[in-house]
């Protein structure tokens, strides 16, 4: 039983092939969700570059430099890696870090040793990407809200406080669901892309030269100008391309070929333009580089763009909380989590969903991180580190993937691998100077994620290891026990993590009450490596004798478990099961630490402290309150 696993979204993965008209639907609501954080990078990623902790000269030189890198940025990494390459690695729809290895691990054959490094550089990644979900709301918001001093220079002093209002409004409203907000998503991510467009090619007319920037001589020259100065520029380059992650890990909602069509034909062209546009107005006039995006507009629509922007960035951080709220569910799911409260907001969409541990704890740290740095420009020098480090994960994986599942040509992958390997590791080495100015934040969080996910994982896999070293064998139970015992009417369900030997919840019944019940059932639940398991491959039942039954219950990771609703269908065990005739037994392990080899003791008492607040094992199978029996038990880790 994977007592320690989450509920996840039921609905299908996204399918390849789509009619037109449902092709248009997904590509328009990929508009709203999928690209909310890169499409709002334009707020501060260009005045960051140049008025950074490592100020540019305003000239054209580093104009057409900088231009240079951001156009081929975004080409390389999100058009080339990303939006060609990776999104063709989906597990059955689904796409991420956690999603890339369970299917690398699944289709690849790899001794012990390569596959637990494959597991920790999933885990790092997914740390990383925890981290980067708590810069992302503030940084979006705190920069859209700056355009007040835009606006006027005296609403400098409100701008934290409506920053916090907003992200408090926000947060506040997860609970209620996404569905009906959702249905705006898109409409007003459309009309943002093409106002910031439309900005962007009224300056570029005013001055083409700056497409000149197209060409790489540009980032070259501005290299061999100054190579320490160019190298510290990439750690903002980079904020062009944040979010290219969240093409990869919302695939599943929206599919492979939407995204693709929504990125190449009309987000990109858009962002191009308006960064374009950026350039040629500080070009011309070097004093607006303070905040380009803004004084673009003409002074009458300075406030109603604050407002579109305001709005693109609650988006935009509404789907990083989502993504926040996924990534936890599929942590849970695989293992590295224990069970967490998790509430469905919508019978319709399975898919939407909320965890209110996650949603307050990341309320707290984005308030804090508001409160903290106060202005945009101090949180870019936080943001970047999870981002590069998280892209450079995803470039090992990948090579993993290209070499022993897809077997490219050996030559062509050591070619793409390495090129990007050499991008990624720049990228992440500039971003590694912002620590001492913020960067450890992220790095902080993702060190704490990173522990509790690998103590987690270590410490179950060591639990069951130490209850099947005490686990008597069935069929020996069987015929000692199956002919002494008193048979009571009914049918018991004991659920059990492993598929073989006795629970201890059995052992233990049997002990204490001196009787077993007329049908037994030892209950298995298995999460596969794939995001959703059909129904005909869900139950398994074997027919042990004495009418004992093991019943192995199937799921993917991205799947809801009810065993209530499954048992109903399950056959070949005898009479179907009524609810009010049959009793649930858990067994609750009370670990105590040890001196045993396994983990650090500090370790294990940290997944002591785990286990005694996961979510109840009754509450998260959903199985009927009235009718669950818990047996404890001690287990030294």
């Amino acid at each position: 039983m994977s007592s320690d696993s989450a509920t996840t979204t039921t609905a299908a993965a996204a399918p390849e092939s789509h009619a037109p008209q449902g092709m248009a639907k997904l590509a328009i609501g990929a508009i709203g969700v999928v690209f909310g954080d890169i499409g709002t990078s334009p707020l501060y990623a260009l005045k960051e570059t140049f008025t950074g902790h490592h100020k540019l000269l305003v000239d054209q030189l580093h104009v057409f430099g900088i231009m240079s890198l951001v156009f081929w940025t975004m080409t390389l990494i999100v058009t080339v890696k990303y939006i060609i390459v990776i999104l063709r690695a989906d597990n059955r729809g689904e796409g991420g870090s956690l999603s890339l290895l369970a299917m690398i691990s699944r289709l690849s054959e790899h001794s012990a040793r390569r596959t637990r490094w494959l597991g920790m550089l999933g885990v790092l990644a997914t740390a990383l990407f925890i981290g980067d979900c708590l810069i992302t709301p503030a940084i979006s918001v705190l920069s859209a809200v700056e355009g007040l001093s835009v606006v006027n220079p005296g609403l400098q002093q409100l701008v934290v406080p409506v920053a916090i209002a907003i992200l408090i409004g926000l947060f506040l409203l997860q609970a209620r669901g996404s569905a009906k907000v959702g249905a705006l998503f898109a409409p007003i991510m459309l009309v943002y892309f093409v106002v910031i467009a439309v900005m962007g090619l009224t300056q570029i007319l005013r001055d083409p030269t700056i497409l000149q920037a197209v060409n790489p001589i540009w980032a070259f020259r501005f290299f061999a100008d100054n190579p320490l100065l160019g190298f510290f520029a990439l750690g903002s380059v980079v904020l062009s391309v944040t979010g290219a992650e969240a093409l990869y890990a919302d695939m599943g909602h929206f599919g492979r070929k939407p995204i693709q069509f929504s990125w190449l034909w009309f987000v990109m062209p858009a962002l191009l333009l308006n960064y374009f546009g950026q350039s040629a107005l500080v070009l011309g006039a070097p004093e607006k580089i303070t905040n380009p995006f803004y004084l673009m507009a003409p002074d009458w629509a300075l406030l109603p763009l604050v407002g579109l922007a305001t709005l693109a960035t609650v988006i935009a951080s509404q789907a990083v909380i989502s993504g926040a709220f996924s990534v936890v569910q599929q942590a849970v799911q695989l293992g590295f989590l224990p069970r967490i409260k998790i509430n469905h907001t919508s019978a319709a969409a399975a898919g939407q969903i909320y965890i209110p541990l996650v949603n307050w704890a990341m309320l707290f740290a984005v308030a804090l991180l508001v409160l903290s740095f106060r202005t945009s420009s101090n949180l870019a020098s936080a943001y970047g580190i999870a981002v590069t480090g998280n892209m450079f994960i995803t470039t090992l994986m990948m090579a993993v993937l290209v070499l022993t599942v897809w077997k490219w040509n050996r030559w062509l992958a050591y070619g793409f691998v390495g090129t990007f390997l050499i991008i990624d590791t720049a990228y992440f080495a500039s971003n590694l100077t912002k620590i001492p100015d913020g960067g450890w934040f992220p790095l902080l969080v993702g060190a704490v994620a990173f522990t509790f996910l690998t103590t987690w994982a270590r410490g179950r896999s060591l639990m069951q290891e130490r209850l099947r070293e005490s686990a008597m064998p069935m069929d020996v139970f069987i015929k000692s026990a199956a002919t002494a015992a008193t048979r009571v009417p009914g049918t018991a369900v004991f659920m059990s993590t492993s598929m073989t030997g006795v629970p201890h919840a059995l052992l233990h019944n049997l002990k204490h009450n001196k009787v077993l019940h007329e049908r037994i059932m030892i209950l298995t639940v298995v999460i596969d490596e794939i995001p959703y398991v059909s129904d005909e491959d869900r139950i398994g039942v074997v027919d042990l004798g004495s009418q004992f039954y093991r019943i192995i219950i199937r799921y993917g990771f991205m799947q809801q478990i009810d065993i209530p609703a499954i048992l109903k269908k399950v056959e070949n065990c005898g009479p179907k099961l009524k609810m009010m005739e049959t009793s649930f037994f858990l067994s609750r392990q009370t670990l105590l630490a040890s001196d045993r080899p396994g983990m650090a003791l500090w370790r294990e008492h940290l997944f002591s402290w785990m286990m005694r607040n996961a979510e109840s094992a009754m509450d998260f199978f959903k199985l009927p309150t009235n009718r669950v029996v818990e047996l404890g038990s001690q287990v030294e880790i």
